[in-house]
């Protein structure tokens, strides 16, 4: 509610100024790349994706042609989280594309190798952890995904906690926390990056609540 009402006082006296710096920032999302080096550049280049999913995409090209040369940027997941993302976003809408996403970067974390043992996870020859944006077989859980998703939207990071992934509710509430008070105080402050925080605020707030179904549905421990 609070960022609802801020959001629309901020829209309100957004002056033509600030429009057109965000103008200019969107444009950059227009700008392709030359050559397809990096997985994400194949998907950003495909003649099926629309112009809505390339400003999506976008970011994710540019974020790979430096992660992919930094070798402690090395995901431990197969897919990584980049082109897990990528993959979300462009075979699935672009809403539930940004809450996958953002349930993987929560799930990212180190007690995520743990977790996939737990689960009886496939691996990578090269020992990552495989984890396809396509959803596994439902688990046999006697918790509820929807409990879950609701303990979530209440605080975020209790569902997750709910589904015994203590790890995964942390850093859930802590994403969600910072994202949540830089969208309000950009807001407060008039930033012409509001938007990009707001939008950054839903998502991860959204991929806390879808992360916490998936995790209750999709992601439980092998019982003995």
């Amino acid at each position: 509610m609070i960022i609802g009402k801020l959001t629309l006082n901020y829209f309100a006296t957004m002056t033509s100024n600030h429009l057109k710096s965000v103008k200019k920032v969107i444009l950059l999302f227009f700008i392709g790349t030359l050559t397809a080096q990096y997985p994400a550049d194949s998907l950003y280049r495909a003649p099926n994706t629309t112009l809505l999913k390339k400003i999506f995409l976008y970011p994710i090209t540019k974020w790979q042609q430096f992660s992919y040369n930094q070798p402690f940027l090395n995901c431990q997941f197969e897919p990584s989280c980049s082109n897990y993302g990528a993959q979300a976003i462009h075979s699935h809408s672009i809403i539930t594309g940004l809450f996958m996403t953002s349930d993987r970067i929560i799930r990212c974390n180190s007690n995520a190798r743990q977790y996939h043992k737990d689960m009886d996870g496939q691996f990578h020859q090269d020992g990552r952890l495989m984890d396809p944006v396509y959803n596994p077989s439902d688990r046999v859980t006697t918790k509820s995904p929807i409990i879950a998703a609701g303990l979530s939207m209440v605080i975020p990071g209790l569902g997750r906690v709910y589904a015994g992934r203590t790890v995964d509710g942390i850093y859930g509430f802590v994403m969600s926390a910072l994202a949540i008070n830089n969208g309000v105080n950009s807001i407060k402050k008039e930033s012409i990056l509001a938007p990009f925080y707001i939008g950054l605020a839903i998502s991860i707030y959204g991929g806390e609540i879808y992360g916490a179904y998936r995790t209750t549905k999709y992601y439980q421990p092998i019982k003995d």
